[in-house]
């Protein structure tokens, strides 16, 4: 789906400017996005498969939820409703703990420049995986893995082909930010 966003400067600054999303990622306009990672105090982080008919990614792992910032949206409030539509649950911005603001340049093909700045955060999952509710038409499916093995997995390069390849310095701060919750 197509939508209106905010432009950023390569540096992340906003421009003042709007652009459809199709047209920023068409010509490699930046843009922001938010990635929330939910964990469990047992020590399991929330992964979601992307869904099969995305244009980046298709059925990789990935955040546990993602989007675009809509024109004029605020940050948190596109986390809380991104949260909403790909997982069925309610959150409000005391759960948010910010982990930090991402670069991230991804070519796909000469059509798709993916430039975005990711407002990432953590998010505590006081939910049985079962009560969760993907959205299908974004999400394949959903699964809660322990810590140890994401860090595996994608810090650690042992299955990185399964991931998004957001980049082992991305992987490591999410983790670190996990333990350091648990």
């Amino acid at each position: 789906m197509d939508e209106l966003i905010d432009v950023l400067d390569d540096n992340g600054n906003p421009t003042g400017e709007t652009i459809m999303k199709f047209e920023a990622h068409k010509n490699g306009v930046f843009h922001p996005t938010v990635h929330i990672w939910f964990y469990t105090k047992t020590g399991k982080v929330l992964i979601q498969q992307r869904g099969k008919d995305k244009d980046t990614f298709p059925l990789l792992w990935d955040v546990s939820v993602a989007g675009h910032i809509g024109a004029g949206e605020g940050v948190l409030d596109s986390a809380i409703r991104e949260v909403e539509e790909e997982i069925g649950i309610t959150i409000s911005e005391n759960d948010l703990q910010k982990v930090g603001l991402f670069k991230s340049v991804q070519k796909h093909h000469e059509t798709l420049i993916d430039c975005e700045y990711h407002h990432t955060f953590l998010c505590e999952l006081k939910i049985p995986l079962n009560g969760l509710k993907k959205q299908d038409s974004e999400v394949e499916a959903l699964d809660l893995i322990p810590l140890t093995k994401f860090a595996e997995e994608t810090w650690g390069l042992a299955n990185i082909s399964k991931y998004v390849p957001h980049g082992p310095a991305y992987y490591k701060t999410i983790i670190k930010a996990i333990k350091e919750k648990l």
